[in-house]
């Protein structure tokens, strides 16, 4: 098949979909996953489509031009956005769930934080607050909390991701070792109400690690992200006590959540 005839049969795919997967391309037109890594290189450059690892997905405009309005895409889907960008969507909801998730926090308690937006809205809401102690690998909220001398604050260091502007790696998780926290606040790229909360975040596995120094693990995350699967299973659903969401999660989402025993707070 000649290059110009691949590259359109991509975007064919890729606007019938949303999503494409390299390894399907590939097969698909019978070439290499390099030849299409760097066809959808030279298409992402044109601003036809956003890599993420493994395939592409549509820009975010073109995510809602081709969904009726209810289903428009709030967020591009199966890809990993830099965290300015995450700040930008969902803002309203993720600013409740924040207020609501504060609200949970008592005075002299001990608080996770981990990377994300929904997070750093909760970094924010705390910073308004006193007389507790975060610990966190989001430097965002490290920076919000700072301003506040009543709060204890811990900045976990190691390997900074500048997508996620976080701390992850060894020493990172290092220094959770012996801690044990009241309340961890977690927030995620995607959620299956009967597997858990995933990412399409490769610095994923400190967070099962800020679980395990956790009393209490909250979900932070707008509705959004049902329905949402990335490729790295964060938590399973068992490890979550509560999940903080606002109105647009649908019933059924919620009934599986409760069945579950999670405690479910939408705001």
């Amino acid at each position: 098949m000649h290059l110009v005839e691949r590259r359109n049969e991509i975007l064919h795919c890729l606007n019938s979909a949303g999503s494409v997967q390299v390894a399907e391309l590939a097969q698909t037109l019978a070439t290499s996953e390099v030849t299409i890594r760097n066809d959808l290189k030279y298409l992402e450059q044109k601003g036809a489509l956003i890599r993420f690892h493994g395939g592409a997905t549509l820009p975010e405009n073109a995510l809602s031009s081709r969904l009726p309005p209810a289903q428009a895409a709030p967020t591009t889907a199966q890809t990993e956005l830099v965290l300015e960008d995450r700040v930008s969507i969902a803002r309203d909801p993720k600013r409740r769930i924040a207020v609501r998730a504060a609200g949970l926090v008592k005075p002299g308690d001990s608080i996770i934080l981990d990377s994300g937006s929904t997070t750093l809205n909760v970094a924010e809401e705390l910073a308004k607050r006193g007389s507790m102690t975060v610990l966190t690998n989001n430097l965002p909220a490290a920076l919000a909390l700072s301003g506040n001398q009543e709060i204890t604050l811990v900045l976990c260091g190691g390997t900074f991701r500048h997508k996620t502007r976080s701390f992850h790696g060894a020493h990172t998780e290092a220094v959770l070792q012996g801690v044990t926290a009241n309340i961890l606040f977690i927030g995620a790229d995607g959620i299956d109400a009967r597997i858990g909360i995933s990412t399409f975040n490769e610095g994923f596995a400190i967070s099962g690690v800020m679980a395990n120094a956790a009393k209490k693990v909250v979900a932070v995350l707008d509705s959004s992200k049902f329905g949402r699967n990335g490729f790295n299973l964060v938590l399973p659903i068992d490890k979550i006590h509560t999940l903080i969401t606002d109105d647009g999660i649908n019933d059924k989402d919620r009934t599986d959540l409760e069945q579950q025993g999670i405690e479910v707070i939408i705001v």
